[in-house]
């Protein structure tokens, strides 16, 4: 079995094999018609549990085989225009590259002596970033896992900042529409479950500072600890951005630490043309940002930002056989002094030769472009009697519905919205997302493949309204 491990004496086999399988990939990118089969889990179910994991094919060619009809054949593409779904990026070639390397040398991350050159690349990269959003001359960082970790590590830097013991009294503020990892975070860092104070968004989905000001005013009065605010540059469901400067003056006043989920809007920070969207996020105390969402990067590729390189001592721990206290005397960089991770992945590496072969300006180009589709898709929808659709984007995100011109009832208008998800996922035509506004049912794209047209999405609205109308179609004949 040592002939399988990737050495001096196996560099050949290595080379066979990683080619066999890239160029298995590469004709399925290149033949793939679908963003997706149609495969359902009871169809796809039995050919997994089939295989007898204490059986080995001992050979590459028939695994790679039997990839094919497990994996491959029933994936779902992000690479493919019609897929409207979720924040998942088509990758760059120059990241995909990357991820080839950083698993075949394998460093890890964590300390000097286990990646050297591998850590200075992580921490210029971290620099270029924290350039990029203007957090000044003491800003530091590190990579993560992504936005969930990222922003659990900065509302652990907001908690140990806020010098209280005791954790009942902590507030954090973030709009109805912020990210799930935010109450997530609060639960992990055992805050109370009264701990977020969700504050109301405007019709733009915007978080309405009038509101987060009477919140921290309340807060002040009762005694509590405004912890963090947590403004979001870019939501989830309609790509928002959070007023910004108005969230600064006010965290300034009250003295919450300021956090910036910008794991969608980051994009913004390559931009040529929209960066102004994200005007204030310099005055943040701590940033997520994923690269694997607007800077198309593989997964997982994200990092957690901070103003004063200082506050990164809360997630430090000492070992004496990894970090011992002696090396900080010594000036050896060990990234585990700042991460919540021990051993973590050169996922820096992607983003370094993706800003090595297209530059910032090729990755903001891209960003731009499915900004600019939205803004296309956008009119498509509000010139469409059949779709009402909720709030011109920010970013590249579009909410909408599907309204039957001859149906009133909501709940029955939720059901054929519900539907036709459903049956465009199974048909394999096209991938969207769903979610909730207003306690109703809603469709939604999240255009980030520049490949895109809006040729795409007009096929895919006629395939949803279709899909609906057969749904309602039944449902009358069924009542009838």
């Amino acid at each position: 079995m040592r002939s399988h491990l990737l050495n001096d004496t196996t560099a050949e086999t290595y080379r066979r094999s990683v080619t066999e399988g890239i160029e298995r990939v590469a004709a399925k990118l290149a033949t793939t018609t679908k963003p997706f089969t149609g495969v359902g889990v009871d169809a796809l179910s039995p050919r997994i549990d089939a295989i007898d994991l204490d059986k080995p094919l001992l050979d590459t060619t028939a695994v790679l085989d039997e990839l094919e009809d497990v994996y491959l054949r029933d994936a779902v593409y992000f690479h493919h225009p019609r897929y409207l779904a979720h924040l998942n990026c088509p990758v760059v070639i120059p990241a995909v590259l990357g991820e080839a390397v950083l698993s075949a040398v394998n460093s890890s991350l964590d300390t000097w002596d286990q990646s050297a050159g591998g850590t200075l690349i992580e921490r210029k990269l971290i620099d270029w970033t924290t350039a990029r959003i203007g957090l000044g001359p003491v800003a530091d960082g590190v990579f993560t896992s992504g936005g969930t970790q990222s922003n659990l590590q900065a509302l652990l830097l907001a908690r140990e900042e806020a010098k209280t013991d005791n954790l009942a009294d902590l507030r954090i503020f973030a709009s109805e529409v912020s990210h799930f990892s935010v109450k997530k975070s609060a639960k992990l860092l055992g805050l109370g479950t009264d701990s977020v104070v969700s504050v109301p968004v405007g019709a733009d989905k915007r978080m309405q500072t009038v509101a987060l000001a009477r919140e921290l005013e309340r807060c002040r009065q009762d005694g509590l600890v405004p912890m963090a605010v947590v403004a979001t540059a870019g939501t989830t469901d309609f790509g928002s951005i959070d007023p910004l400067p108005e969230i600064a003056e006010l965290c300034e006043q009250y003295g919450a630490w300021m956090h910036v989920d910008a794991a969608y809007g980051c994009g913004l920070l390559a931009s040529l043309k929209y960066r102004d969207r994200i005007e204030g996020i310099e005055r943040a105390d701590s940033v997520t940002v994923d690269y694997h969402k607007s800077f198309f990067q593989p997964v997982s590729s994200s990092a957690v930002l901070v103003r004063d390189a200082a506050t990164l001592r809360h997630a430090t721990y000492h070992a004496e056989y990894l970090n011992p206290r002696r090396m900080v005397q010594e000036r050896i960089p060990n990234q585990v002094d700042k991460s919540l991770q021990t051993t973590r992945r050169f996922d820096a590496l992607k983003l370094w030769m993706t800003l090595r072969v297209m530059g910032a300006d090729g990755i903001g180009e891209l960003f731009d472009e499915v900004c600019d589709l939205a803004a296309e898709g956008w009119k498509l929808l509000a010139a469409d009697p059949r779709f009402d659709v909720v709030v011109e984007p920010s970013l590249s995100t579009l909410v909408f519905r599907y309204i039957p011109a001859a149906v009133t009832d909501p709940a029955e208008i939720d059901r054929a919205n519900l539907y036709a998800r459903k049956a465009l996922f199974a048909s394999g035509d096209a991938v969207v997302a769903g979610t909730k506004v207003g306690g109703r049912h809603y469709l939604k794209f999240t255009l980030l493949n520049p490949e895109t047209t809006v040729e795409d999405m007009s096929v895919v609205l006629d395939l949803i309204a279709g899909h609906a109308e057969q749904y309602l179609g039944e449902s009358l004949d069924r009542a009838s």
